[in-house]
This record gives structure tokens, sequence and C-alpha cells, in this order.
């Protein structure tokens, strides 16, 4: 055998050796170009699904606007992310939780508008109840978690002596926590002496607002 032919069978193996290369660089792209279709795939549901979601609570926030129209109108009443909110001083008394004429008035005026949205959904209304930072001193409560809980309950009964059948309706206190304004004066003060009412999934009776 000459010394072309020797190199020749000598050079032969390469090839081989680098269609096995090939194959594998091959493989590992379309490893990579399905790992990312993958992950495209996913950004793309995860989008979608967050503007849905994005345009269900914006519906919903325009559902709970078009039911309170006239209290909010009137100015009777507060909607901030979902949450009905009311002036404490409409409702109660300093240290009280006796409801005053017009809070019951106001109650009532609610409870079909709310009634109505709540039955068309799988919801329900958390009352929930919350005073400023001021200790109480002498009365009937002990602290100002008591104080928020018996006018939560006062708000919730009232609205079913109105009307809301109590499956659609609970309580909750928060005493002086998750002020609306930092207590600093007696204008702050005020407006964190309020009652909130939110519609929830009847799933979530959660021990907060909803955000």
């Amino acid at each position: 055998m000459d010394e072309h032919d020797a190199s020749v069978e000598h050079a032969a193996p390469v090839w081989p050796v680098f269609g096995d290369l090939m194959s594998s660089l091959l493989g590992a792209f379309v490893l990579m170009l399905v790992a990312v279709t993958a992950v495209q795939m996913e950004l793309t549901s995860n989008l979608r699904n967050e503007v849905k979601k994005r345009e269900q609570e914006e519906q919903r926030r325009m559902s709970l606007e078009k039911a309170l129209a006239i209290p909010l109108a009137a100015g009777r009443i507060t909607l901030n992310n979902g949450r009905i909110g009311i002036s404490g001083q409409v409702l109660f008394a300093p240290n009280s939780d006796e409801l005053q004429p017009d809070g019951r008035q106001l109650l009532k005026s609610l409870v079909a508008p709310l009634r109505a949205y709540l039955g068309a959904r799988d919801e329900m209304l958390m009352v929930s109840g919350f005073t400023d930072d001021k200790p109480i001193r002498g009365g009937p409560f002990a602290d100002n978690w008591e104080l928020s809980a018996q006018r939560a309950l006062t708000v919730t009964r009232t609205l079913i002596e109105e009307g809301m059948p109590s499956s659609l309706v609970f309580a909750a206190a928060f005493g002086a926590e998750q002020p609306v304004k930092p207590n600093v004066d007696d204008a702050a003060r005020a407006q964190n002496r309020r009652v909130e009412m939110a519609p929830v999934p009847k799933t979530s009776k959660a021990g907060s607002p909803p955000a």
C-alpha cells in the first residue's frame, strides 16, 4: 500500500465524527427552540390571562358604580377599588354603636342595589368597622377593637333587617388598623372612623378588605 492510500484510510473516520457532531448540535438547537417556544407560549398565555383579569375587574367596578350611582352622586358614600366607604359620623355618634336615623336611611337605600349586584355574582358582602387611634376611656367598650366590631355588627344586622339575605353578608373588625390617613389631627381621625362594605367571593371570608 502506497503512502497515498494510507493517508486516505487514516482520514476516513473524520467524516462520521463530523456527522455525529452536527447531529448533536442540531439536536441541541431543536431542544433550545422547543424550550424557547414553550416559554413564549407561557408568557403569551399569562399576558392574556392578565388582560382578561383586568377587563373583568374593570367591568366589576363599572357594574358596582352603576348599581350605586344615586348614593355616589349624592356624595353619601365613596367607592375605592371596590370598597364602599361610609363616614363613621354619618352612621354613629362618637364612641357609640347605636345607628343614627340618617345612617339607617342610607343603609336602607343601599340594600336593593347591593342585593341585585351580589345576586348576579357568586359574591357576598363584607362589612368592616374601623376607628381612629385614640384610646377609649370609659363607656361600654373595652377598646377600639370592640367598638369597631360592634359597629360592623350593627350595620350588618341593619342591612339584614332592611332586606339583605343573611347568607350574603358578614362582619369584620379592624379597630385602628389600616387607617386611610395618618392619625395626625382631628380631620384625619374623622376619616379613619368609618365603615366599609366590599363584595368578596363567597369562598373568601378573609380577614382583610380586598386590595
